[in-house]
Parts: structure tokens; sequence; C-alpha cells
């Protein structure tokens, strides 16, 4: 795909005036021409389905932070092959990612043309669960037993280290293709499944439910693997000649995450109201509650929020090239910056 970027991104241009128009929610709707002509376009495409990594954009969205920073947001959904190919062709100004799926995005022969400038969480939620006293509690556990997997090179080679590392022999775990999409019921109907979950969203899952279960940390087993994810892109040309733009959007999305760690329910009803796929509808319960656990994750113990430390970032960029999981080992401080953050 890659070699043919250039045609990629010109049907990219094209299904895309369709997808952001039909699938955005924008500050704008109840504004004015006159109002509107005074604001500066903006889009971020999201990862996925409006959750609670994204609350804090439809919080600035709802309550005009955005607009009062002279911006007209746009969110919408990513086009098939991703927010960041989006982003990185200028479609979309910001997208959301993860630091361990994007690596690929800095060694390949055609780099993404994006950087990180702001962490939306400040640790990483992943976890792996099984039903509770299945066995499977600790990564030594996942012998004998099944791991739904995507089969990623770097999903599979944390799991094999921290499995390693516990004691456990990598080959006696089985693997099987995860096309789950609810993992509390899944474990809960075979005992013998473990699946990598965000616990912000599958671990409350499972409280909201009352499946009893089981969780281990990649952050808790190996502190290189406490990555940043998700995390806030930006077009590397609107970085270079648009600065401006780039600290207004991270000033008024600093607002929206802080008034959603100040007033959680309300925030998590702003996300279900804001919602235009229909992805909440009937999940009120579980964002309400999810949206309580990300009080804690937003901002955690950093200096403030969207922080990224260069010194855990790199660690973990660091391992993949010492493992020859990436295609180069990309240099220290590659891919991000604090330096627009408020």
């Amino acid at each position: 795909m890659k070699k043919f970027k250039k045609i990629i991104a010109l049907l990219l241009a094209l299904s895309l005036v369709c997808a952001f128009a039909a699938c955005s929610k924008t500050n704008s709707d109840d504004a004015s021409d006159d109002t509107t002509k005074e604001l500066k376009d903006v889009t971020l495409c999201l990862d996925w389905t409006p959750n609670t990594n994204h609350t804090g954009f439809y919080v600035a969205l709802q309550k005009g932070y955005y607009k009062d920073a002279g911006l007209n947001v746009s969110i919408v959904q990513p086009p098939e092959n991703g927010a960041t190919e989006a982003c990185s062709a200028g479609q979309a100004q910001f997208a959301i990612d993860a630091q361990d799926t994007i690596a690929s995005a800095f060694t390949s022969a055609t780099p993404m043309q994006v950087t990180a400038v702001a962490a939306l969480l400040q640790h990483n939620t992943s976890c792996v669960m099984s039903k509770k006293g299945a066995g499977i509690d600790s990564p030594k556990g996942l012998e004998g037993k099944t791991y739904l997997t995507w089969d990623s090179p770097i999903e599979l080679a944390m799991l094999e280290n921290v499995v390693k590392a516990d004691g456990g022999d990598w080959s006696k775990v089985k693997r099987i293709p995860n096309t789950v999409t609810d993992e509390a019921q899944d474990v809960k109907q075979n005992p013998d499944h473990a699946i990598w979950v965000f616990d912000g969203w599958g671990g409350v899952n499972a409280q909201v439910n009352n499946v009893e279960v089981d969780r281990f940390f990649f952050k808790d087993l190996n502190p290189t693997f406490d990555y940043y994810t998700p995390i806030l892109i930006a077009n590397n040309d609107l970085i270079k000649n648009d600065p401006e733009t780039v600290k207004a959007f991270l000033s008024a999305t600093k607002k929206g995450y802080e008034y959603a760690i100040e007033n959680p329910d309300e925030a998590a009803q702003i996300l279900i109201d804001g919602d235009d796929t229909g992805s909440l509808k009937g999940s009120e319960e579980l964002v309400k509650a999810s949206q309580k656990y990300m009080v804690d994750q937003y901002v955690a113990d950093a200096p403030k929020w969207g922080y990224i430390d260069p010194a855990r970032w790199n660690a973990f960029y660091n391992w993949l090239g010492e493992e020859k999981i990436v295609e180069e080992k990309i240099p220290e401080n590659t891919g991000f910056t604090n330096d627009y953050l408020a």
C-alpha cells in the first residue's frame, strides 16, 4: 500500500469529502454564516467510534471552547485506511492513534507526516482479562489457555516478554483471532479465554455487567510497556506553517478534559449526546462508569494535561529497536513534541 501512497492520497481525498460531511460533529452547526467565516476550519479524525478517551473533545465542542479559540472544529470517523493516514495526507489536521500502532509511521521508506502533540491518557491501561478463578491472573497462567489476538507483531512481542519473564512457556499459549466485541461476556462464557482490553472500557464493562474477572497490566509487569495510548497527533505541515492553530486547538482541548475531570457525569452525557454514530446508544451506564474511571487517567501524575515524558516515550521505542520489531531503530525524541501544550 505504501508504494502507492500518492494514489491512495488522491482516493482518500475523494472519499473523505463524503465521509467527513456525513459523519462529523461541528461547533458551527448552529452558527451563522458570518460567524463561521471568522473561524478557522479544523478536522479531528477519531481512531474509533466515540468513547471516553475522546470526551474532552466533545466537551470543548459543546461548551464553545473551540469557537472561543477561533476554531470551527469537526469530529469525524476514521476512513478505511485509518486516521493517521488521513492526518498525514492533510485531510484531517488532527487525529487519534497510539504510540505502539504509530511506530511504523517513523520507520517506513515513506514515513507518515505526523507528530504526537499530546497524550490523552498518562499511563497505559492495557491489561489481559480473563474469567476470575480461571488461573490466568498472571502471564504464566496463559500456558495451556487461549489468547485472542490481533496478530500485531508488537502485541505478540509484549505478551511473549511478560509470559517468559513470569516463568511461562510462550509456545504453550494457544492463539486464535480476536473477533470479540464484548470481552466481558466472552470470558464469562469461555473460562479458557484471555483477551487484551483497555481497562477504562473493557474492565469497566465487566464491572457494570457484574462479570468477575482477573486482570494483569503490562505497565506493572514491565515499566517499558507504560507507553502512551492513546495520543493526539497533528499534521506536520500544520505544525510547521500554522503553529498558532495547533496551540489554540490544544488549549481548548485541555479545557475540555479538565472540565471532564471536574464534572464526569455531565461530561459523560455530553459525549453521549454528541455521538453521531449511535454506537453509545444503550451503553449509557457504561459510559458514565467509564467516565468516572477516566478522572484519574487524563492527567494522573503528569505536570499538566497532554504532557509526554521523553524518557518513557524513548524507552518503548528503544525496546522495539532492540527486539528488531520495527524495520529500523527509531532515534530518540522522534515523533512527539510538548512544545504546543498550554
